[in-house]
């Protein structure tokens, strides 16, 4: 194995060089033993991969499939290598992260601390907003995103789940009967993000998918708004249970319609350049946020949300 590996090793340099004279040059050797090799491979092979000539060599049609497979498998091989070694290094250097505002405030930065003490080479800067950056042009290292991810370009790791839930205030529920269905929810104040009237998709208990046409007389594209206002009961929202999950533990916020799911199914990501390997730096991270938050985060226990959405009070143990 270890003789073949290097017989391909030199039949990549050849290509990559241009001649056998230049890959004996990078290699260290001399082009006899660059000769003998190539001439052991395709012997081997049973095919000829080079035509050879005094100034150049060129591919053959096998050649060139065999030279594709190759620098794959070196590839791998060299990502393999590299992760292993960056396990055995400490992380360390400047970590630049991308969050969104409300997520990175409620959610991420709690972790810095512990984070902090687990990995104390680190030195972590974090930009908190809802902007959209670009990783490499504004050199960050990663982002969290939330929702469908449209960039190709970019490697992406699952977090957690985004699970949404339909909510109101107390207050707002005294002067405005609880909907019943999705439907229902075509006669209240609904608190939109973008415009003031917005299709809200949801599953129902029966698994079948459905979509209501909500309007209102509030619109903003800033979680933190919205929340306040259903908190301060002008109406009812679409929220994310990471967002309101202290309001639905508290009471300022009740849910609505709890046999419902209300929302595309979408997810909280990492995401981050692609590179045939992850600093180390930026794997540690990635791999802390996956354990603290994990398929069934903290904000997301089922039986939190099913005792708000009953009584609107926080459930104890």
């Amino acid at each position: 194995m270890g003789d073949s590996l290097y017989e391909m090793s030199v039949f990549a340099k050849v290509v990559a060089s241009g001649s056998l004279s230049a890959a004996a040059r990078d290699l260290g050797v001399s082009t006899a033993v660059i000769s003998r090799k190539l001439a052991a491979l395709e012997a081997r092979l049973g095919v000829r991969l080079v035509n050879r000539t005094t100034r150049r060599s060129a591919l053959t049609d096998e050649g060139a499939s065999y030279h594709e497979a190759c620098v794959r498998i070196l590839g791998e091989i060299e990502d393999a290598d590299a992760i292993a070694a960056a396990r055995r290094i400490e992380p360390q250097g400047v970590l630049k992260a991308a969050l969104p505002a409300s997520f990175g405030h409620l959610h991420v930065a709690p972790l810095v601390p512990q984070f902090a003490a687990r990995y104390p080479k680190i030195q972590l800067v974090l930009s908190l907003s809802d902007r959209t950056v670009n990783l490499v042009e504004e050199g960050y290292d990663l982002a969290i995103r939330i929702g469908e991810l449209e960039d190709s370009s970019l490697a992406a790791r699952k977090l957690a789940p985004n699970r949404r839930v339909v909510c109101a205030s107390p207050d707002y529920l005294k002067r405005h009967a609880a909907p019943r269905t999705p439907e229902d929810l075509q006669q209240h104040n609904c608190l939109t993000t973008t415009e003031l009237h917005m299709n809200w998709e949801y599953k129902g208990p029966d698994g079948k998918r459905g979509t209501v046409r909500v309007t209102g007389h509030y619109a903003c594209d800033n979680w933190e708004v919205l929340r306040e206002w259903a908190v301060a009961g002008v109406g009812v929202a679409l929220k994310s249970t990471w967002d309101v999950r202290r309001q639905l533990e508290d009471g300022s916020l009740v849910r609505l319609l709890p046999g419902y799911d209300f929302g595309p199914d979408v997810a909280i990501y990492a995401v981050y350049p692609h590179r045939r390997y992850l600093p180390a730096k930026t794997r540690v991270f990635i791999d802390y946020l996956a354990e603290s938050f994990g398929p069934e985060p903290y904000w997301d226990q089922p039986q939190e949300l099913e005792k708000t959405a009953r009584t609107g009070r926080r459930a104890t143990a």
